[in-house]
């Protein structure tokens, strides 16, 4: 009898994980790792479709009415990202060019990856055509010694998992 434990899939863990991100003209194999990744998520619309049968029920003159469900268009969520803050510039260069007006030439696609405790990736999201649509800055204090946190929010057309 095969051992079950041995072939029971591992709970993955949110500590172990990066986010590549790789841009136009970089030297780097990637361009950012972020601490947080938020909104990767993906829905598809329900359209519910009405019609009266010819059916008839109870007193009623009319038939009976059928609802059915069926798939309609799928959204895509806005991704927010999160990293201790760097002397890097290329996110906010990313994020001022398209400011500029070029985000059509802009988008970027990426890959979420996330590792298991044997530091072997597990889950690869890839998602396309990315573009910042938001860059902030934790509160700053002179008086603290936090790390200062780079959030970037952006817009994806879609994400798959591909492993």
């Amino acid at each position: 009898m095969p051992n079950l434990i041995e072939n029971f899939p591992e709970i993955l863990t949110s500590c172990r994980f990066y986010l590549e991100l790789k841009l136009e003209g970089s030297q780097d194999p990637v361009d950012a790792y972020f601490l947080e990744c938020k909104g990767f998520k993906r829905n598809q619309e329900v359209i519910e479709a009405c019609e009266v049968t010819a059916q008839q029920w109870g007193a009623a003159k009319s038939g009976l009415v059928m609802r059915t469900k069926i798939p309609g268009n799928i959204k895509t969520n806005n991704v927010t990202l999160r990293r201790g803050m760097t002397r890097s510039t290329t996110l906010w260069r990313w994020f001022e060019s398209v400011q500029r007006g070029n985000w059509a030439k802009q988008q970027r696609d990426g890959s979420l990856t996330i590792y298991n405790q044997q530091a072997v990736a597990q889950a690869v999201f890839q998602f396309q055509s990315a573009w910042p649509i938001s860059y902030s800055l934790t509160d700053l204090s002179a008086g603290s010694n936090d790390i200062e946190i780079e959030e970037m929010e952006l817009a994806i057309a879609t994400f798959t998992r591909t492993q």
